[in-house]
């Protein structure tokens, strides 16, 4: 089948971030194939639908995926483009990750009045966050603040700060930046400092296996550095049996060593919910040996009592 007879259509999420994506996306797959024709269709997800829970009580793996993830496998869709750090780390049966794109911003970021900082806030501020990852970060950080509950689309959370509702509130810098709101920024957060989301700041493909002309097309658009460091923190969040009901961060990056050669890096990060119990790790080597690395740093995760966190926040 040619492309001229070929129509794409990309199954997302409809909020505005996630409508960007895919149009970004969309534009992407046009320009890999002149005359292609590409169209969107937004798919309401669970995550999506229940806004009054939070994503840790929901109980529920693929909150912003499953429902796109089904009309893949109905045929309604032909790809699907997510947030990666919204994938679980297995997918259905006959569906599979066809691309990364370059991973943008992959930091947190504070969203307040300018000036202000996680070092400044008065106590007993009002911070908002709907990640049990960044709250208990946080809260090992700055106890003394007031933690709420954040959940809804980027615009409806930033609106919260700037209605006064919140002093400050903690979202990735990813978003912000692609919907140009980055004067909401009030301070970039070192991942030394919270460490991000599995998949934070990258873009991903799922299409069905078997469709192997939507394959070819969509590894013209794939970073294969941002597929390496995701692909090694996924690693680490399907060996730990991490989703949103944990607090799990890893952030993978090649950098270069002071002889300017190429080194992989990989932080991982487990924590109980209060952030009383924190266990880190940091493993680098050769970047062929990416899955080795990310391998070390579970297992040292585990001999810190990465296990035993875990138990207790699962209640075993």
């Amino acid at each position: 089948m040619s492309t001229q007879a070929r129509k794409l259509v990309i199954g997302t999420r409809g909020s505005k971030l996630a409508l960007w994506q895919a149009n970004h996306v969309a534009t992407l797959l046009r320009e890999a194939e002149p005359g292609l024709e590409v169209k969107i269709e937004v798919v309401k997800t669970k995550g999506d639908r229940i806004q009054d829970v939070a994503l840790s009580k929901i109980g529920d793996r693929g909150l912003f995926t499953k429902d796109i993830e089904q009309a893949l496998i109905e045929g309604r869709i032909d790809l699907c483009v997510h947030s990666m750090k919204d994938v679980p780390t297995y997918f259905p049966e006959g569906l599979c990750l066809a691309a990364i794109l370059k991973r943008a911003d992959v930091r947190d970021v504070l969203v307040a009045a300018p000036g202000t900082t996680l070092e400044n806030l008065q106590a007993g501020s009002k911070l908002g966050t709907g990640s049990l990852r960044r709250r208990a970060q946080l809260m090992a950080l700055r106890p003394d603040l007031e933690f709420c509950e954040l959940r809804g689309n980027l615009d409806t959370r930033i609106g919260k700060v700037t209605s006064g509702e919140l002093d400050a509130a903690v979202l990735a810098s990813a978003g912000i930046e692609r919907m140009e709101w980055t004067d909401r920024i009030a301070q970039h957060i070192p991942h030394q400092t919270i460490t991000p989301a599995v998949g934070q700041g990258a873009i991903g493909i799922e299409i069905r296996e078997d469709d192997d002309f939507v394959r070819s097309l969509c590894q013209k658009l794939n970073d294969p550095e941002t597929w390496i460091c995701v692909s090694a923190e996924r690693y680490i969040l399907g060996a730990l049996e991490g989703g949103c009901q944990v607090p799990i961060g890893s952030y993978a990056r090649i950098e270069a060593d002071e002889q300017g050669k190429p080194r992989f890096v990989i932080d991982a990060l487990v924590a109980s919910l209060d952030g009383s119990k924190i266990c880190r790790s940091t493993q680098s080597g050769e970047p062929g040996s990416w899955k080795e690395i990310a391998k070390q740093a579970h297992e040292d995760l585990l001999e810190q009592g990465a296990c035993q966190i875990l138990a207790e926040i699962r209640g075993y």
